[in-house]
């Protein structure tokens, strides 16, 4: 007999899993119970911790769009959506607007994404040369085309407090937490059996998986469920600027360099080259990275940067999907009870709000209610349907 049996155990309690317990919860349809295991309750290396934490809606597919017009929708609202009692949640978000700037070979692709993302309702300006440089003086167009800007609607937050925001409000509906890895899975009847590392045993009729890099894979493994998706290390780092640079957004560079604003300094990343980006768990920071490849693009793009003071940087990982760069989200055709919420590449936090919505609607409802997030089923894979996405930050 099992230490915990329950109609729905979700497999990661950060931003996903917290997300979806949290939407179960607050769905008055919902009668079942429900179990949220998570390996780390300290939440220190996860990746709603460590991760810069942004919302966009400069996507190239409509799915993302839509994601994301619902997200920056509930971020604005947060503390009216994941209020518990009179304590309101606050995540400091900035819309500071993302800005991508393209090359002369590149500007068609931005001129098709915007057409795209306007017609669905982003608030995005095209901008030609002379209008970045009067919207952003500071900014080098020597070799730039067009640029696009989201004016509403984009920027940064605290990503942390959106976990843990999700998380608060679960608890507060009486939604338990049990702190464990869980080390095998195996079908049990009509349902599923998990083991966790200290041998506690929990027995689930439905079984989420949003249990990360490594987690979701190992699961999906047990279950015999193709799953090309593996941890990827991506590494952030802050600087000061002696300068003053007004009114700096999230800028993409060409190169896939980007930086923002954080605090009274800046933070910036890239992901590496291919062939320089194995499968990583760990968390060591390669300073010669920011010296060799940042430092230079950054300086390059805002002369201001040529004068500035490195600080603190740190590493976090991406749950990246190999297949296409996006998630498998819902159910597992050929497993019945399993749902995967896994392989954000670096989406996840500001596709938390719909995402967790969508999956706590096909458990209590049985389809999609309010966003229809099919297209980014798992069975794509199969039929070799990817989900391309142009824009991968």
């Amino acid at each position: 007999m099992s230490d915990h049996t329950v109609d729905v155990a979700i497999v990661g309690g950060a931003v996903m899993g917290s997300s979806i317990a949290c939407h179960l919860a607050m769905d008055p349809d919902f009668t079942g119970s429900v179990l949220v295991i998570e390996k780390d309750p300290s939440y220190a290396k996860c990746a709603s911790a460590l991760s810069a934490a942004s919302v966009r809606q400069q996507f190239s597919c409509p799915v993302n769009i839509e994601i994301s017009l619902y997200g920056i929708a509930f971020l604005r609202e947060i503390g009216a959506r994941l209020a518990v009692g009179d304590d309101r949640p606050q995540i400091d978000l900035h819309e500071g607007g993302y800005l991508f700037l393209a090359t002369p070979n590149k500007r068609a692709i931005l001129e098709e994404n915007h057409v795209l993302q306007t017609r669905m309702g982003a608030d995005i300006a095209f901008l030609e040369p002379d209008g970045l440089r009067r919207q952003f003086p500071w900014l080098n167009t020597e070799d730039i085309s067009a640029g696009c800007w989201g004016r509403t609607g984009e920027g940064w937050f605290d990503g942390y407090g959106l976990m843990q925001a999700f998380r608060k409000a679960a608890r507060a509906r009486n939604v338990p937490y049990l702190a464990g890895e869980v080390m095998r899975t195996e079908p049990e009847g009509s349902g599923f059996r998990l083991t966790l590392g200290d041998g506690t045993t929990v027995s689930c009729g439905r079984l989420v998986n949003a249990a990360g890099a490594s987690g979701a894979t190992r699961l999906a493994s047990d279950l015999g469920v193709p799953f090309p998706v593996e941890s990827r290390k991506r590494m952030i780092f802050t600087f000061d600027c002696r300068d003053t640079v007004e009114g700096c957004p999230l800028l993409i560079d060409p190169n896939g360099t980007y930086v923002r604003p954080e605090g009274t300094g800046f933070l910036c990343g890239s992901a590496p080259p291919e062939a320089a980006d194995p499968q990583s768990d760990d968390f060591d920071v390669d300073h010669g990275f920011f010296e060799e490849h940042l430092w230079p693009t950054l300086a390059h793009r805002i002369p201001a940067f040529e004068a500035i003071k490195p600080g603190a940087a740190w590493a976090g990982h991406y749950d990246m999907n190999l297949f296409d760069h996006n998630a498998f989200i819902g159910p597992v055709e050929s497993i019945p009870g399993l749902l995967l919420c896994a392989g954000f590449s670096g989406h996840g936090l500001q596709q938390a709000p719909a995402v967790g919505r969508g999956i706590a609607e096909l458990i209590v409802h049985g389809d999609y209610q309010t966003l229809d997030l099919s297209a980014l089923a798992h069975g794509r894979m199969a039929r070799k349907l990817p989900v391309l996405e142009l824009n991968v930050v």
